[in-house]
């Protein structure tokens, strides 16, 4: 049986009730599982490979930047408050009429690092604003 295969540019993000499309990229759907290394006294002489604890990288976002500020000001939120403003939110790969097929959902995460567009008075390009994410969990829905 033949499965689709989806394109990477048709997607939007899902944050606590904003919902942001026209994102020129998002990058960081990953995880690791470390690896400990451990060897008892009467084992041969050879260790064993144990799961260890879960980590994810961090979540880029890129876009054109526009009129909304609904993700800078999240930014602030952490900037100025005692704790980080945590929310969850997912990721939504769309196929080419517009329905989603694919959701990575991600929760407890918290802007880190917003940046602002570079200018250049001999460029014509679009101005990119970018935001990172922490998170402490990532589950494909």
């Amino acid at each position: 049986m033949a499965r689709d295969v989806y394109k990477g540019f048709n997607f939007l993000v899902e944050i606590d009730g904003i919902t942001q499309a026209g994102f020129q990229e998002a990058s960081g759907l990953d995880s690791t599982v470390a690896m400990i290394e451990y060897r008892e006294g009467t084992d041969p002489n050879r260790t064993r490979k144990l799961a260890g604890l879960n980590s994810f990288s961090a979540i880029s976002l890129k876009r054109g930047i526009t009129d909304s500020t609904d993700l800078y000001q999240w930014h602030l939120n952490t900037v100025n408050g005692p704790n980080p403003d945590r929310r969850n939110g997912s990721i939504v790969l769309l196929d080419e009429t517009g329905v989603e097929k694919i959701r990575w959902n991600f929760t407890q995460a918290w802007p880190s690092k917003w940046t602002g567009p570079s200018f250049n008075s001999t460029s014509n390009s679009v101005g990119i604003e970018s935001l990172e994410i922490q998170h402490e969990d990532l589950k494909r829905a």
